[in-house]
């Protein structure tokens, strides 16, 4: 069975210590990232093969498929973690560009992956896509509107390509809530995130890492999302 798992927007975060944990399992992890981070220096110290792509730029990805088309016969899964979460009061877009930029890097760049690589995943004879969307999606957002509407977009593809790739390929989503504060985040606005769910408290990256090694290993789970979301529905 192939070890090559591709996993998009490893520079930091999920991304990075997913790539981490499955590289340590033995799996050959090809990673994309948009930044230069100093942790891409890890991932590649413990062997990741690792491209820069820009998804808002379609020739950049055109290129990055035809690559993995030409160098790999059989890939074993695709993680689509890339994220961006501009807010719809951006200063640095209008509305239009707003939405467009969401709905790429959440949908149209894995719908096209999807289908490119669809016979190097067959090929694997037990293979894997994994959407990594957002609670969000399920709930709405009155200031990331163009942000949610994109990881809902990303969960109904999860639901047609199960049926279009089935039974050599599964596909799933895994929507987590609260996983990791960043540095700045502050006390209050903390406090005022765990206190959404009815377990106050961050649900740190290994609850979805563990996800992903759960829907590798099996075997009957397809079409489903994994909500990791400290029981946010029932607030």
């Amino acid at each position: 069975m192939s070890k090559t798992i591709v996993i998009t927007g490893v520079g930091k975060r999920l991304g990075y210590e997913l790539s981490k944990a499955l590289l340590k399992d033995g799996y050959q992890i090809v990673g994309t990232y948009r930044t230069e981070y100093p942790s891409l220096a890890d991932l590649k110290e413990l062997g990741a093969e690792l491209y820069p792509v820009d998804f808002y730029q379609q020739t950049q990805v055109d290129d990055f498929i035809s690559q993995l088309s030409n160098k790999y016969n059989v890939i074993r899964a695709i993680v689509h973690n890339a994220s961006d979460w501009s807010a719809d009061d951006s200063a640095h877009h209008n509305a239009a560009e707003i939405m467009q930029r969401m709905m790429t890097v959440h949908a149209s760049v894995p719908y096209q992956m999807n289908l490119a690589l669809q016979d190097k995943l067959r090929a694997s004879g037990h293979a894997d896509v994994i959407h990594i969307s957002d609670y969000v999606a399920e709930k709405g957002s009155k200031k990331h509107i163009a942000y949610a509407a994109s990881k809902a977009a990303m969960n109904n593809m999860t639901l047609s390509f199960a049926s279009l790739l089935a039974p050599e390929i599964k596909v799933n989503t895994i929507s987590p809530a609260l996983l990791k504060f960043n540095p700045h985040d502050g006390e209050a606005y903390k406090e005022k995130a765990m206190a959404k769910a009815l377990l106050p408290r961050e649900a740190g990256f290994d609850e979805v890492i563990e996800g992903v090694k759960m829907l590798l290993d099996s075997r009957f789970m397809t079409g489903r999302n994994l909500q990791f979301d400290g029981g946010r529905h029932l607030r």
